[in-house]
């Protein structure tokens, strides 16, 4: 990778080292400022400070898209395990593969959260305009005098940090969005599901291969709950259990080893006997809260910048959390082409032109849950995605399956595609409601009905091209 060194530009702060923080750094080195970016917790090359709790990264289109324009994708690469769709576990113990698309490239790519943390920060320490500072924690910030005041966690000293301007990239739990809590200035709202998740493992065989179908990502839905499996270089799955935090069925009913193996024997039996020391790790790893961050604004003129899960954090549902903030970074780095550092320009424009896509995928994310451990498992279902496959078949330059929009074409925003695949949404629905097969529904009219509400796709898709040369 290129070595850069600092311009001369101007300098920024960013607080938030995780793979948003990270990369928005490397794009503004890259753009010629010097920048400190600031961590609370130790270099996780050093320390992994998220063990029991990381859910794998789903790396779609749109994280693709950004990592190749900073010219780090080929460093990723070889730390990803494409997926080609999902391998739902019914109760009986039957399974069936769903295809998320139709295309050769159309999958999306299992990579583990510290595994790419640890390349973006590789990557970062090769540029001389970023400096890194680890065990640093933002602990407020003060709007009047611009400032965030800074604790170090080696010593316990404090210090100050000027908003020069600030990117607060510190995750849903931002310490900077909520020093403005009861001010107008980012109108933050934080909106908990009540269920909760919990990780879990399956090892490789004793001869390392994977013990079950490594291309695919693995569902075990289940109505109220689910069980999913994603796939790691090594041959071991990452397994996450989503199901309520109290209840009848629930984490807290899931208190002695004799209850969580009733549980998973009845709900997940082929899953239980491939999970070692399944209570105690159950019972020891800790409880992650699901929920999702909504504001009103994204910044404070041209002093502070929320980006990443600190102005947007959604559920984990549809795979698009950190490709939504890799996108922030792209659209920001060209916002920054165009306009330089005039930062109230540049937070204004970024904020009016990604506000939206960030809502839409929210309620995506929502859906999608619905839809992962419910609706997969209703034949019209199976249904419906074979007539958005006929019609994308017939119709390529028409019609786009909504879950291949968001995942697969970084080029037609989360809006769009929310809005788009409303009104296929209800075309499927309307052909298949009396169908039982593919045999059952008038095919041709569908396909007519497509080209007379949805207009032709390139006429919705927008530039994602930041323009930076790979290194």
């Amino acid at each position: 990778m290129t070595r850069l060194s600092a311009s001369g530009r101007g300098s920024v702060n960013v607080i938030g080292a995780g793979q948003c923080g990270t990369l928005l750094s490397i794009m503004l080195a890259r753009q010629g400022f010097s920048v400190d970016l600031y961590e609370r917790y130790e270099d996780p090359r050093v320390y992994d400070a998220e063990a029991g709790r990381s859910i794998n990264l789903a790396l779609a289109a749109r994280g693709i898209n950004a990592l190749k324009q900073a010219g780090i994708f080929e460093l990723v690469e070889p730390l990803l395990v494409p997926m080609r769709g999902r391998v739902v576990h019914q109760l009986d113990g039957s399974t069936e593969f769903l295809a998320y698309g139709q295309a050769e490239h159309e999958q999306i790519y299992s990579v583990t959260r510290l595994g790419l943390n640890k390349v973006l920060l590789d990557c970062a320490e090769s540029i001389d305009a970023i400096r890194m500072h680890f065990k640093q924690a933002a602990i407020g910030y003060d709007a009047p005098d611009r400032t965030v005041h800074m604790q170090n966690l080696d010593d316990d000293s404090l210090y100050q940090v000027e908003a020069t301007p600030l990117f607060a990239a510190d995750g849903a739990g931002s310490i900077i969005r909520r020093s403005f809590d009861g001010s107008d200035t980012f109108g933050g709202i934080e909106t908990l599901l009540r269920h909760g998740y919990k990780e879990l493992w399956i090892p490789p065989a004793p001869d390392g291969s994977f013990q079950m179908r490594s291309d695919a990502l693995h569902i075990w839905p289940r109505g109220g709950f689910m069980l999913i499996a994603l796939p790691n270089p090594g041959g071991d799955f990452t397994l996450t259990l989503f199901l309520a935090n109290e209840g009848a069925q629930s984490f807290a009913s899931l208190d002695t080893a004799d209850a969580i193996h009733r549980f998973f024997d009845e709900h997940f039996p082929d899953a239980a006997e491939l999970i070692p020391s399944l209570p105690q790790i159950l019972m020891n790893n800790p409880l992650g809260v699901l929920g999702t961050i909504r504001c009103r604004h994204w910044h404070d003129q041209g002093n502070v910048l929320l980006i990443g899960d600190s102005a947007h954090a959604i559920v984990p549902f549809h795979g698009q959390g950190m490709n939504l903030a890799f996108e922030d970074v792209v659209l920001l780095e060209q916002i920054i082409s165009r306009h330089g550092d005039d930062w109230p320009n540049v937070f204004a424009r970024f904020e009016s032109e990604q506000l939206a896509n960030a809502n839409a995928i929210a309620d995506m994310a929502l859906d999608n849950y619905i839809e992962m451990r419910d609706t997969v498992r209703d034949p019209k279902f199976a249904l419906r995605k074979e007539l958005a496959f006929l019609l994308e078949q017939r119709l390529p330059d028409v019609f786009i399956p909504r879950y291949s929009m968001v995942m697969f074409h970084a080029d037609i925003t989360y809006l769009m595609a929310q809005q788009r695949g409303e009104i296929q949404r209800a075309l499927l629905e309307e052909f298949t409601a009396d169908a039982d097969s593919i045999e059952g529904v008038d095919v041709d009219a569908a396909e007519q009905a497509a080209r007379d509400r949805l207009e032709p796709i390139d006429d919705i898709r927008v530039n994602r091209s930041s323009g930076v040369s790979a290194a």
